[in-house]
């Protein structure tokens, strides 16, 4: 592997990741990073998928040994379907003292209820952060995504109570058309990268390079293929927190939708008419006929609310004062970014 400091800090930057496998922060360091190489099941309709779910899910709880991540979201309500009645669910709450942030809880609630669950809340705080995010680092090799730590957290409970797997529906959003904001419109490569990236390393970092090739691999005639992109980039982006947290925990991860793909025509214009993850969506409305398909929240992290007092980055590497208006998920990965150079040079990683 070649080391590229310059490299590596504008990918995770712009991605989350490093993306190009060839490459890390420091001689000795290898970055783990997901590979999809493994055989994946072609879906071609809802029924399909909602068959594949189901034998996996039953798959995955026939030794007693799993328990399931319930958001309150259409992705993990269907899996909640297929767990047998009694089973665990966990919830992510995280907590701010003395403010109201996004609460997913009571909407996971009425699914665990709907379907027998027992429904556990797991806290999070920003101390988690302290206490969890190097070590997380130290087992990645890079800097890593926010949600790692609420994951991490999660396995440390299941593996508490006794189980050695936990079930997500991480992976259907970028593989069956969720990101309807990424999807709403034709993009050029360079617009396409300007929307996507989190932070452009320009307004963070002295030294950068604009990482253009995972988006041009995915352009024709100048446009992007955005579900191209979404299953491919995001999806290994995406996939490989939740490995990193859960590995270093000793709890597998699994996620029925991860071993899937779309074997048929994407319907863009479906989405762009309001019904983003149409197959998806079918499979809910069978399964919950009763229950209004519930608005798309992002796994919550009050960043905006943990990061606002921070002053920013103080390494050489950093423009002074880059955060001053930037949102918290983007102060967020800077300040990651600066928290792994940081134990990369005291040689905690």
């Amino acid at each position: 592997m070649t080391a590229d400091k310059r490299f590596c800090s504008s990918s995770f930057l712009m991605y989350r990741t490093i993306t190009d496998e060839t490459k890390t922060f420091k001689e000795g360091v290898k970055p783990r990073l997901f590979k999809p190489d493994f055989e994946r099941e072609p879906i071609e309709n809802s029924f399909q998928l909602e068959e594949s779910l189901k034998r996996q899910v039953e798959k995955a709880v026939s030794d007693g040994k799993a328990a399931l991540a319930l958001s309150g979201g259409i992705d993990s309500a269907i899996l909640a379907r297929f767990m047998p009645k009694s089973s665990t669910a966990y919830t992510f709450k995280c907590v701010v003292p003395g403010v109201q942030v996004i609460d997913e809880t009571l909407a996971a609630a009425r699914i665990a209820e709907e379907c027998g669950l027992k429904h556990k809340i797991v806290e999070i705080y920003w101390e988690d952060f302290e206490q969890y995010a190097p070590l997380l680092m130290a087992h990645k090799g890079a800097p890593i995504h926010s949600i790692e730590v609420q994951i991490y957290k999660a396995g440390l409970k299941a593996k508490e109570d006794g189980f050695e797997r936990l079930i997500f529906g991480e992976s259907a959003d970028c593989l069956y058309g969720g990101h309807d904001k990424l999807l709403s419109r034709d993009w050029t490569v360079g617009e396409f990268i300007d929307r996507y990236s989190y932070v452009r390393p320009y307004m963070a970092l002295k030294d950068f390079v604009m990482v253009t090739e995972p988006v041009a691999k995915h352009a024709k005639d100048g446009f992007v293929d955005v579900h191209g992109f979404n299953s491919d980039v995001y999806f290994k982006e995406s996939v490989g927190s939740y490995i990193n947290a859960l590995q270093a925990t000793g709890v597998e991860f699994f996620s029925p939708y991860v071993n899937t793909y779309l074997n048929a025509k994407f319907d863009i214009e479906r989405v762009r008419r309001g019904d983003g993850k149409y197959l998806v969506r079918e499979v809910f409305k069978r399964l919950y006929e009763n229950f209004e398909i519930p608005e798309k929240i992002p796994m919550p992290r009050p960043t905006n609310e943990w990061l606002k007092n921070w002053s920013g980055p103080k390494r050489d590497e950093f423009w002074p004062n880059c955060t001053v208006n930037m949102t918290g998920d983007q102060k967020w990965l800077v300040l990651c970014l600066e928290w792994f150079l940081n134990l990369l040079d005291d040689g905690k990683i």
